[in-house]
């Protein structure tokens, strides 16, 4: 294995929430929108789009040597085997995460529908090739992964923040 690499890339910006994420985590610096952080041996590369992460934690329950919030680097793809690494990431709902595989195994695929599930008192989590436009018809997100917004308080609209639980939210 090559070793492990991160770096930190900006770009323009163009479920549930677990009982653990911390209050007030959205005004941390890492979750501003242009932040991209890329984790990568010689075998796959990891992109965790914070400012997308909800705290669903699919990643942390799925495959803990990878996937530990408690440390830094957070993501450690020594760790696991790329196609371990890949089944976790395609768990997560929102698109914060997503892998390539650099020793020529299997790409993340497009679901070949889409589908949308209404999480009880949060967000709508669609699946497919989601294209999401702007009002002036410009593109948002092209993603196979979101989290869109049901409650109204998202300071990430359309997308998920989850504000949900701050707020109350609750669907029935």
């Amino acid at each position: 294995m090559g070793g492990e690499k991160m770096t930190e890339r900006t770009s323009d910006p163009s479920h549930d929430e677990p009982d653990e994420a911390p209050e007030g985590f959205r005004e941390q610096p890492r979750y501003a929108p242009e932040v991209e952080r890329a984790y990568a041996n010689d075998r796959i590369e990891v992109t965790w789009e914070p400012a997308f992460c909800i705290h669903v934690a699919e990643c942390l329950r799925g495959l803990p040597a990878v996937f530990d919030n408690q440390r830094r680097p957070w993501i450690i793809v020594d760790n696991g085997s790329p196609g371990e690494i890949g089944d976790v990431i395609q768990r997560c709902p929102t698109g914060a995460l997503h892998f390539r595989r650099l020793d020529g195994g299997p790409q993340e695929p497009v679901p070949e529908e889409t589908t949308v599930q209404e999480r009880p008192n949060g967000p709508l989590f669609v699946r497919g090739n989601v294209r999401i436009f702007g009002p002036d018809h410009t593109l948002v997100r092209q993603d196979t992964r979101v989290a869109l917004c049901r409650c109204g308080a998202s300071a990430n609209k359309p997308f998920c923040d989850g504000s949900h639980r701050r707020v109350g939210f609750r669907t029935g």
